[in-house]
């Protein structure tokens, strides 16, 4: 989020429709911790890069305190540690079940630096302690010959995408959300790695997502202004353009940006916990509901077309209701399938009612 002229830029995505409950404002006390252990996080960052001696820099920094060569992007560190800083308030907070995806390459100081100050990197590794020698220890390894890699690697505690791929985080984030209905799952998407075809394309899975059955993903589209070697698109073209971009995708946009913390942490802490109002509102009112927010007439056009109908053998017009029906209660595509078949073979039970699609399905 950070640009070369220190100006944040977030986008919050969520793919919720409607408004939940108004946030509660940010004490002054809570952002001052949220601004400490943010700077603190960042402090970790820039040693990670740089560092391999006087951790603390308890004396004046000397060229043999610095590595020999630097790896690992310095541009996403502080976007994603406030990102996580943020999510770390909502969850002591609202005792919520989240995880974090980082999307973008060589970012991993950000995620390994909250993982050491939340003590849980040296309880896997005793030697990396929260000490000056354990903090030099943690600092050396970084990109360094023996050490671990740029990218959340199977090292990383936790770790379930390495990031750095370059076009897989949120395609990873919808898997685990899928049949995890009490999970937050917030992607850090870099907007170099928005420019792959894998990540442009992955936009399109809240399509599949069941908010009944599923948890949720709040992607976090993380606007540095630059990838590896160029600037990149989504940070340049006109708001009003990248907005109608994602609103065209399905998703509601929010825009957080600016280049002074102050200001920046109050407007954060707003819209995350409007996001996360928002998810649980549609969550309650589709459940409510008795299914998913999928538009009967839609998946009624649709069913016309699907193969299952020619192989259940069932006509055209029990085949829609059949999707339809299955569809609002949150049944999957193979199950659909299954259920079609089923109706065609008990069909004198399910018109009479003695066999729901529910049963059906069950007794599969």
């Amino acid at each position: 989020m950070m640009k070369n002229d220190d100006t944040t830029s977030v986008v919050l995505e969520s793919s919720v429709q409607e408004e939940g409950a108004g946030p509660s404002r940010l004490e002054a006390e809570e952002q001052r911790k949220l601004d400490a252990y943010w700077r603190a996080c960042n402090y970790l960052c820039v040693g990670m890069l740089y560092l391999q001696e006087n951790p603390l820099l308890r004396e004046p920094l000397k060229p043999e305190h610095i590595k020999n060569r630097l790896l690992g992007h310095w541009g996403s560190d502080p976007g994603q540690t406030f990102t996580w800083v943020h999510l770390n308030r909502l969850i002591k907070k609202y005792d919520l079940n989240v995880i974090y995806v980082a999307g973008p390459g060589h970012g991993a100081p950000a995620t390994l630096s909250n993982s050491y100050l939340e003590g849980v990197y040296s309880e896997i590794y005793p030697t990396m302690g929260q000490s000056a020698e354990g903090m030099r220890r943690f600092l050396r390894q970084f990109s360094f010959p023996g050490g671990i890699g740029s990218h959340c690697t199977p090292e990383t505690p936790g770790s379930i995408h390495e990031g750095g791929e370059l076009g897989y985080s949120l395609s990873h984030g919808f898997g685990a959300a899928f049949d995890n209905p009490d999970l937050i799952v917030t992607v850090v998407v870099g907007d170099g790695e928005a420019e792959t075809g894998p990540l442009a394309t992955s936009w399109h899975s809240n399509k599949f997502l069941n908010p009944v059955t599923d948890g949720a993903v709040l992607p976090v589209l993380h606007l540095n202004g630059y990838k590896i070697a160029n600037p990149t698109i989504l940070a340049r073209i006109p708001h009003q353009e990248l907005e109608s971009l994602l609103v065209g995708y399905g998703w509601k946009p929010y825009f957080v940006e600016g280049d002074d913390a102050a200001l920046m942490h109050p407007r954060m802490a707003e819209v995350m916990e409007r996001c996360v109002a928002e998810i649980r509102a549609i969550q309650q009112q589709t459940a409510a509901a008795g299914g998913t927010t999928l538009n009967a007439e839609t998946l009624a056009s649709a069913a016309k077309g699907l193969l299952f109908i020619k192989e259940a053998k069932l006509p055209s017009a029990d085949g829609t209701a059949v999707v339809v029906e299955a569809g609002r209660r949150g049944f999957r595509a193979h199950e659909i399938v299954d259920v079609g078949r089923e109706v065609k073979r008990r069909e004198a039970d399910y018109r009479t009612g003695r066999a729901t699609l529910r049963a059906l399905r069950d007794a599969i």
